[in-house]
């Protein structure tokens, strides 16, 4: 497929082709930022950063070099694709009947609306490729491969979770899935997936090893302000690392609009300044947003460096369960629930035969039985016991956290004699 990361991409809202215009930039008022209009995208030349040459939307490149009867997908992608989503928020919407219930604590950040970035990319990833999330990533997992059972589990905090119960909402993780972290603060993550993509460069071309393994780095449009951001662009840029940056703008951060807070909203074009593809892709569609995840994914397989895509997207709950989402217009969201990704995919395989309603009631069926499963697992698992809470805190055995006589400390009762008062 012709390279979508060559100057100009215009992605737009609908699937018919628009000429393409010079980018303008939005009105103070607008509330949507750009899916509607074309966006140019620059690549930099470091021998002549001024040098373009003219390349088609997405869409377009498909056209080309396929009939015009073809489709984007195989029956068997479309109904991975659809039972991933459905996945995604079946597990989300279980979440929030138990968190009202009592069976989670603290902070809990639902996905619902935005599953057709986490399934557009991930689902592309193999086992040993990496992922990196923020906050909000019970969906990121899931569409990794963690069982509903293991992240449920750790939702509840309990010892059969991911993480043995101590991560929690924020913090999944998993070794054997290469799910490398939710992080709490944001633009956290976004140096441990520079790091492991500095790995596979380096494994491959020091090692001499057989490791063309990528890096997806997943954060939000907030996080683009963060001075972490821009240090990780630039040695990406340098090393040529085999990573991804995808930027799930969402629109808000918390309660502060992304039109508001940035100076530039248009994220994609920091990538550019920095020496590397930049696109902006409609991520309420789960095939656009896969089209461009294929291709940067090859150019990282490839060697080729990295990518910024930043998918507009948004989220259809509160910042969090604690938000009583106060501050978005209800006009504003109505207009993105119309646009619900789910509902669009499912119309499409309906409409081009892909699948019938039969078929998809079965995958939703299957899902609902799994997230209810899941929850009675988690429910019935154990707490952590107390001789868990200095594991994975100290990494010496003789150290803080573990006595001579390889007891843990915390477990002696003169270790805490006292510390009540403190």
């Amino acid at each position: 497929m012709a390279t979508a990361f060559s100057p100009t991409i215009p992605l737009h809202e609908n699937r018919t082709s628009l000429p393409a215009t010079r980018l303008v930039p939005p009105p103070p008022s607008s509330a949507f930022l750009g899916s509607t209009r074309s966006l140019p995208i620059r690549r930099l030349n470091h021998a002549l950063a001024a040098r373009r040459s003219p390349v088609v939307a997405v869409q377009e490149i498909v056209k080309e070099k396929k009939p015009t009867n073809s489709l984007l997908i195989t029956k068997e992608e479309g109904l991975v694709l659809y039972e991933d989503m459905i996945l995604g928020r079946s597990f989300e919407d279980m979440c929030a009947q138990m968190y009202y219930r009592g069976k989670m604590f603290g902070f809990v950040h639902l996905y619902n609306g935005q599953e057709a970035v986490s399934t557009g990319f991930i689902k592309l990833l193999t086992q040993s490729d990496s992922v990196v999330s923020t906050y909000r990533d019970h969906v990121h997992a899931l569409s990794k491969g963690v069982s509903a059972r293991a992240v449920m589990s750790e939702l509840f905090g309990k010892v059969t979770g991911c993480c043995r119960g101590q991560g929690g909402s924020m913090h999944m993780f998993s070794k054997e899935h290469n799910v490398l972290g939710g992080f709490a603060f944001i633009g956290e993550g976004i140096p441990v997936a520079t790091g492991a993509a500095f790995t596979s460069k380096y494994k491959r071309e020091v090692l001499k090893q057989d490791c063309d393994d990528v890096t997806v780095a997943f954060f939000g449009d907030g996080t683009c302000n963060n001075g972490q951001f821009y240090e990780c662009l630039n040695m990406a840029a340098l090393y040529k690392l085999p990573i991804i940056f995808v930027v799930e703008n969402n629109l808000w951060a918390i309660g502060m609009s992304h039109l508001r807070s940035t100076s530039d909203p248009e994220i994609w074009k920091k990538g550019p300044a920095f020496g590397m593809p930049g696109v902006h892709v409609d991520g309420m569609d789960v095939l656009k947003v896969r089209e461009v995840a294929k291709e940067a994914v090859t150019r990282a397989r490839r060697g080729e460096g990295p990518t910024l895509v930043e998918c507009e997207t948004y989220r259809f709950r509160g910042h969090s369960l604690a938000d009583p989402d106060e501050l978005r217009d209800a006009a504003e969201k109505a207009k993105y629930a119309a646009r619900d990704p789910i509902t669009a995919l499912k119309k499409y395989l309906i409409e081009n035969k892909l699948a019938n309603e039969a078929e998809l009631k079965s995958i939703e069926k299957k899902i609902d039985e799994l997230v209810e499963e899941a929850v009675e697992f988690a429910d019935a698992s154990p707490q952590p016991g107390r001789s868990q809470l200095l594991e994975n805190v100290f990494a010496d055995p003789k150290g803080f956290g573990i006595g001579p006589d390889g007891r843990y400390r915390c477990e002696d009762p003169k270790f805490t004699e006292g510390t009540a008062q403190v």
